[in-house]
């Protein structure tokens, strides 16, 4: 069996998505306060969007590790 080509690098980042999730979440949270929507409809959009914060946080944390090669980090990360 031959091993599989790797994907383009376009399509392995994965910030363009956490990106739009968390754009997303916000954007929700908006209309749903203009709307007058309150309790856990608007605080379940609050906190995605502020999980996607910090996972984006997270994964420029261990990109920059990865490029220090520092010896906890975790490789391979582009």
């Amino acid at each position: 069996m031959t091993p599989l080509p790797p994907l383009p690098r376009s399509l392995a980042d994965p910030r363009p998505v956490v990106g739009v999730g968390t754009l997303a979440a916000f954007l929700a949270a908006g209309v749903l306060a203009v709307v007058g929507v309150d309790g856990t409809w608007l605080w379940s959009c609050l906190v995605g969007g502020v999980l996607g914060l910090l996972g984006f946080a997270l994964m420029q944390w261990q990109r920059g590790a990865s490029r220090r090669r520092s010896r906890g980090a975790q490789r391979g990360l582009l």
